[in-house]
């Protein structure tokens, strides 16, 4: 095997995401492309489906998972979080409603940054909490980009719902995670267009009706286009 690293197992798997990278999208096109047993080239692509490294369309076919996408962004977390605060702090100040930064960690968003509102009736999120990727306006935003995530599956919102996010390229919910409370997410993003974070602004109800992006869509969606700039 070219390039061996004498492990094994690790050299299979890496021809197995060289192939699909090549344009492998079947099983028998990847017992070709690896040389591998159908049973083993089957074996290791399900395994990496598992963990995100691959996934399959609708018609079945292998593609590269967003899992890759996520490692290879996380070099840009620190400059991220750098960059985070002022940023949230102004569309906090702009919106009146506490802000967030949330990044996807396996199946779940956490909170990585945060800028309260200072008074009043507000939706708190602690940074370090984690939360669903399966409901909130957050949670839309960072999955609407991988539609094909089986988590899309057990989720508050279908399909539809990420078509239009992609479209219009924000998100809101109202009552969705947390009854009472409305949001509205953009994403941020790196230099080659992959999805950071989501920022989110959150709050009652009955400040941010229901229909939060009418008041604050203009404001999410600038912020964090600030970001996505500042961070790249």
């Amino acid at each position: 095997m070219e390039h061996s690293s004498g492990v094994g197992v690790l050299d299979k798997v890496v021809l197995v995401l060289d192939a699909v990278e090549g344009g492998a999208e079947s099983l028998a096109a990847l017992t070709e492309a690896t040389g591998l047993s159908r049973a083993t080239a089957h074996r290791l692509a399900v395994a990496l489906e598992q963990h995100r490294l691959l996934t399959r369309d609708a018609a079945g076919r292998w593609q590269l998972g967003p899992r890759l996408g996520e490692l290879a962004s996380a070099g840009a977390a620190d400059v991220l979080l750098d960059r985070a605060g002022p940023v949230l702090s102004r569309l906090r100040d702009a919106t009146g409603e506490s802000a967030q930064l949330y990044r996807r960690q396996g199946g779940a968003r956490v909170c990585a940054a945060a800028a309260e509102r200072g008074s009043g009736l507000r939706d708190t999120v602690p940074v370090g909490s984690v939360l669903p990727l399966t409901a909130g306006s957050a949670a839309q935003v960072l999955l609407a980009w991988t539609p094909e995530d089986p988590l899309v599956a057990d989720a508050a919102f279908g399909l539809r719902v990420l078509a239009e996010v992609r479209r219009r390229g924000w998100a809101h919910s109202v009552a969705e995670r947390e009854q009472g409370v409305a949001s509205v997410s953009a994403p941020v993003r790196g230099r080659d267009g992959t999805v950071l974070a989501a920022l989110s602004v959150s709050g009652p109800l009955e400040r941010l009706t229901r229909s939060p992006g009418r008041l604050h869509a203009d404001a999410v969606v600038a912020a964090a286009a600030e970001l996505s700039r500042s961070a790249g």
